[in-house]
């Protein structure tokens, strides 16, 4: 059978979707981080936005990559990231949900995503979509060979205010089938005494919204937690080292009260 022939996306020069930091990290923990950029490849251009439109949260998880790299160096923790905007393609939603490549993102349309034919849907799935998850299955297999503990951690952020809304929660900790992880997170967080911890908010995982923690930690048995952390927080370096050094702290106590 002839495979279908789909246009080049990336040039050469322009690197792979997925990024791998320290890929031998001894820590339980692996970090992932979906919408860590938000880089566009030069075949797409702008996607067709006004000007300073892709630096908004719409683009990526602001700050998000920030916290995750020195949260991998803290905990000794491999990291996988995603290189390129969330708006040329999700990687945290099935390619079949009509989100996966949205025509409008909040209340911003994207003409270069609209009237897409198929062909060139299924070509942004082949450039971004499955390479990056690939790598997230090859890491998890390959630390599952070597019986590596492993709780997954999806890093993202939000932002305080979605249209109009005021977000009040500092953190979020998401879950779908498996709450256990996320609600020993949340009882360590609250410790703290100054936080104010939304489970399941600012948004609720399901099959529909979510890919990876679904697909790599649910259907594996493997515990998890998506963490989302208000963008005003981690706007820059110094609330990014913070929230890291926090985390860095927290996240083993709650792996202690898991028995890992």
């Amino acid at each position: 059978m002839t495979q279908p022939c789909f246009p080049n996306i990336l040039s050469a020069d322009e690197p792979p979707p997925a990024a791998i930091v320290n890929q031998q990290g001894t820590s339980p923990f692996l970090l992932l981080c979906d919408h860590a950029c938000n880089s566009l490849p030069h075949s797409l251009g702008d996607l067709g936005l006004p000007p300073g439109e892709i630096e908004r949260h719409i683009g990526w998880d602001i700050g998000a990559l920030g916290v995750s790299t020195h949260l991998s160096a803290a905990l000794d923790a491999t990291l996988v990231h995603q290189r390129y905007s969330r708006l040329v393609i999700d990687c945290n939603r099935s390619p079949a949900v009509e989100s996966s490549i949205p025509q409008i993102s909040e209340l911003t349309p994207v003409p270069g995503n609209m009237r897409l034919d198929p062909m060139a849907s299924l070509a942004r799935q082949q450039a971004f979509f499955f390479p990056y998850h690939q790598a997230i299955e090859q890491v998890i297999e390959s630390r599952l060979a070597r019986q590596q503990p492993t709780i997954v951690i999806a890093m993202h952020s939000f932002t305080p205010v979605y249209k109009g809304i005021p977000r009040k929660w500092q953190i979020g900790l998401l879950y779908n089938r498996q709450p256990v992880f996320a609600k020993l997170l949340a009882e360590v967080l609250h410790d703290e005494g100054n936080l104010l911890v939304g489970l399941n908010e600012p948004y609720v995982m399901t099959d529909e919204t979510d890919y990876t923690l679904p697909v790599h930690a649910e259907q594996r048995g493997l515990p998890y937690v998506g963490i989302e952390i208000r963008q005003d927080l981690i706007g820059d370096a110094y609330g990014q080292q913070a929230w890291a050094e926090r985390l860095g702290r927290l996240l083993p106590i709650a792996c202690q009260r898991l028995g890992i």
